[in-house]
Order: C-alpha cells, then structure tokens, then sequence
C-alpha cells in the first residue's frame, strides 16, 4: 500500500505571481511624472504632424480650441441636460467617487448584453429618474430587485457621460485625434495612400491614452470594454460596432460647443475613430513595448532596448539615481536632450584620446602647432547616438570614425 505525503493543514495552495507588464510604466508616471511626460510626448509627436498651437493644447500650456468655442454651439455644452440636482454625479467633474458609481451601471449592462437594441431604445423616463437620484445619493444599487430594466440603465449612462463638463478623451486632445484618424500607409514610391496605417494609429492612440486624466483613462477602458463586448453580441442585441460608435462618439469624442458645420465637416471622421475606439480597445490601454523597456530601464539600468521602429536606443549605465538627476530639456524639434554615459567603446575611445592629450603636451615644445594640436585633441568628446525619443530629428555629434581620424592625424602631426 502507498503512502501519500499529505501536506500540513496550515499550508496555502500555491499562487501564480501576475506581472503587470506595464508595472514600470506606472512607476514611472508616478514617481518621475517629468520624464514619463516627456518620453511620451516625444513619441506621440514622432508618429503626429501637431502644429505648435495644437502640440501647446496637448500640454496644457494653451487653452483647448474647439472648432467654435461658441456658446451657441450644436448641443449647447448639453446645458439643458444639467440639472440644479447634481448630487455628487450627474454634471460634475470625474473623480473615483464617480467611477464607483457609474461602475455600477456598468457591470450591471456587462451581464444583460443580449437585450436587443441596448443603447439605441430609450429606457423608461420615470425609472430613470428614480435610478439617477439613487446613483446621486451615494447608494449602493439592489439590481436583484428587478425594480430597472437594460434599458433603463443604457440610457441613464449616456445621459451621464453627456452631463460630464468636457468628452471623455477632453478638449485637449481633440485636435489630436483628429490628426490620429489621418494616419495612412505609403506606397512603395514614397506616397501617401488612403489605406489607413492601423499599427501606426494604435501605437499613437495607446501613447495618447497614457497622457489622459486617470479617471478618464478608468472610465474610458470601462466603457470601451463594455461596448466591445456589445459588440460581439450584435447578432443578439443589433448594435454593431458602427452603431455603438454613433451612440457614444458625441460622448466621447465630440467637442461640447461644436457647431453643426464643424460637425458636418467632421462627422465621418469621429465616427469612424470611435468606432476604431471600440473594435481595438484590448489593444489600446497598453503602453508600446518600446516604453515598456525605457521605464524598466530607468529603474533598472539594463542595456537591452528594442522598439518597432529598429531605433538605436540610448545606451545607459549610470545608477537609477544619476539617472534621475539628469535634468531633461526639450530642444526646438521636439526632441529631448539629455545628458548620457558613455558606452564601453565611446569611453575606450575617450581614454585614448586623453593619453594622446598627455602625450602631446608632454612631449611636443611649446609652439603654435602645439597649441593647435591641444585644443584639437582636447575638444568635448561626444558619442555618437540616435535618439530614442526622436529617431528621426537628432542632431548627430561626432562619430567613431570621426574621432579615429583626429587621432590618425594627431599622430601623423606628432611623427612629423
């Protein structure tokens, strides 16, 4: 007979460790908010052509244009869906308080995707309003009650979303997306084609989500969420992703004092973004690999970085804190320059150059060709890199080969 080794009462099963892959993302966000600004901007403006008073708009360092800025505006701001009534919902500014509550509409539609025309049919007027002064107070909703119908729920969440001050993805990015909804591929001849650049979009969208408010960026993900698996259920419920995105893209993207001939000029292009919105939202609350790497390596000090455009990335071996103490500054292009240790061949090359230095100065009688020679071999020494943060836009330094060639004819100068 065999013995089974039972294990002690007291022992847990066993847990698999989740790693969230952008768990350094976020400690970047948060514990260096400067450098995760500035990577992400250089990367949205290395995929976006933004003008300098949209890129301003993006920062926050210039009020957000919306195409009128009227008060006269196609919906009025949705002033006439405000109530004196706010409560701590309806009407005002996301926070987590609000989040909490609207999760609850939420995950209560999450389960009644089925109901055919969700979103499109209005719900009940009275119910509604039963349930908006319910949310308002702070309650915890009983569902179970029976007391609301899917209906009544899908409605009472865009009304919501419509009372909030500004759309989910903010006037400040408005300009953006727009430019997003543009990206297209090119031909082998260099031209631009009509064919929409999806990669490139979802790498811009996913950069760009990083840059909203935390709230908004929640609620988004909860609400793209819920609509992509709407979506999924069309052949239940009727409501295609096309259909989702003209329910919501008002919500969501639509400036609140947009005009009805900025909107006749933009109507096809928001709808198709939302509708984009929808059918790639798994992939669009994840940071691009390529940032996943920096902010790894910002805290880790690794060398090994990739990024879909084969860039050459920064090679850093200073300690995280040095690193830190690196002061980040924005040159006219857009780029970031920023102050780097030099690699294991830069500083092989550094150390020749410095014994060439003593060598001359040792050697050589003091003369004019001396004191060329000097300043010539003494100059800043500079590592030739391609920026990571904009591959495109770098001011070259000087090269190796550059370098090998002072040292060629330093030399042949001193045989002389």
């Amino acid at each position: 007979m065999t013995k089974v080794r039972m294990p002690p009462a007291d022992s847990a099963p066993h847990t698999p460790l989740i790693f969230n892959p952008d768990f350094f993302v976020e400690k970047l966000r948060h514990e260096s908010p400067d450098v995760f600004v500035e990577v992400v901007l250089s990367n949205v403006t290395r995929l976006i052509d933004l003008p300098g008073t949209e890129f301003s708009q993006l920062l926050g360092e210039d009020s957000p244009k919306t195409p009128t800025g009227s008060s006269t505006g196609f919906f009025r701001s949705f002033n006439f869906l405000k109530r004196k009534d706010k409560g701590i919902l309806f009407g005002t500014q996301l926070n987590e308080t609000c989040i909490a509550q609207i999760y609850q509409l939420i995950e209560y539609l999450s389960k009644n995707l089925h109901v055919e025309g969700l979103f499109r049919v209005p719900g009940n007027s009275v119910r509604q309003q039963t349930l908006r002064e319910l949310l308002s107070s702070g309650v915890e909703v009983d569902w179970s009650s029976g007391d609301f119908h899917p209906n009544d729920v899908a409605s009472l969440l865009k009304s919501l979303l419509g009372e909030l001050p500004e759309p989910l993805l903010t006037h400040r990015h408005f300009h953006a997306h727009l430019k997003i909804a543009d990206i297209t591929l090119f031909d082998e001849h260099g031209n631009k084609t009509s064919v929409p650049n999806k990669e490139r979009q979802i790498e811009s969208l996913q950069l760009l989500f990083l840059l909203l408010p935390p709230t908004n960026r929640s609620l988004l993900k909860l609400l793209l969420d819920l609509l992509y698996h709407t979506a999924k259920l069309q052949d239940k419920n009727k409501m295609s992703t096309f259909n989702l995105a003209l329910m919501f893209a008002p919500h969501v993207l639509w400036p609140k004092n947009m005009n009805a001939n900025d909107l006749k000029d933009n109507l096809k292009k928001l709808n198709n973004s939302m509708a984009f919105l929808i059918k790639h939202s798994q992939k669009l609350f994840k940071a691009p690999g390529y940032l996943r790497d920096f902010a790894k390596q910002h805290f880790s000090g690794t060398n090994v970085l990739q990024s879909k455009d084969d860039l050459e990335l920064l090679s850093l071996n200073a300690s995280p804190v040095q690193r830190r103490a690196v002061p980040q500054k924005r040159t006219a292009t857009g780029a970031l320059a920023q102050d780097h240790c030099p690699s294991p061949a830069s500083q092989y090359t550094e150390d020749a150059l410095k014994e060439l230095f003593r060598h001359v100065n040792n050697n050589m009688p003091d003369s004019a060709k001396k004191k060329k020679l000097v300043r010539q071999v003494s100059q800043p020494i500079e590592v030739h890199v391609t920026s990571f943060y904009s591959p495109k836009k770098h001011p070259r330094s000087r090269s190796f080969g550059g370098l090998i060639k002072v040292l060629q004819h330093v030399m042949g100068k001193i045989a002389v």
